[in-house]
């Protein structure tokens, strides 16, 4: 089933440098101001994963330069080539029932803790958890059902089992 994170940006096409920046090109003309994105997600074996960008170039026309944060280096970066990517946005709703989750500890499989859950950021076609793990790191988890496997509200706790190697890409 192919994932519609809401706004498709177009397809990785090359790491261009040693830099590990990205060339994207669009899929279309955006007329809204794509460089105040902070995160995107990039489609990596059939799965959407959230990446924080460390910067962006508009080459004009259709093409942008994209680095992502953690993948300042050609060889970490040329598994995206080919990628379709996809825009996020950090619009939140103020009265929304995932609002209620912040603070909880998320717990994995192996009962091993995540972090806590320190927003909810709401994003056309999927909403994302920002988790920060017990050594600070900043974790974005896609917020779906079919993760989650039970909620403690009284232990604020939630209870996930996430694809293997989704918290060593963020």
């Amino acid at each position: 089933m192919p994932y519609n994170a809401g706004i498709l940006l177009g397809r990785i096409q090359k790491v261009q440098g040693y830099d590990g920046t990205l060339s994207v090109k669009l899929d279309k003309d955006f007329t809204e101001d794509i460089s105040d994105m902070e995160s995107v997600f990039i489609e990596y074996e059939g799965k959407p994963v959230p990446f924080f960008i460390s910067s962006m170039e508009d080459e004009g026309g259709d093409i942008i330069k994209l680095r992502l944060e953690g993948y300042g280096a050609y060889d970490k970066a040329s598994i995206f080539a080919g990628c379709r990517i996809s825009m996020t946005t950090g619009l939140r709703r103020e009265d929304d029932e995932n609002s209620g989750i912040t603070g909880f500890t998320v717990i994995l499989s192996d009962l091993s803790i995540a972090g806590v859950i320190e927003e909810v950021i709401q994003n056309p076609g999927q909403d994302l958890l920002r988790i920060l793990s017990p050594e600070k790191k900043e974790i974005l988890v896609p917020l779906h059902s079919d993760l989650i496997t039970g909620i403690n509200k009284k232990k604020r706790t939630i209870s996930m089992d996430l694809p293997e190697g989704l918290l060593e890409i963020n």
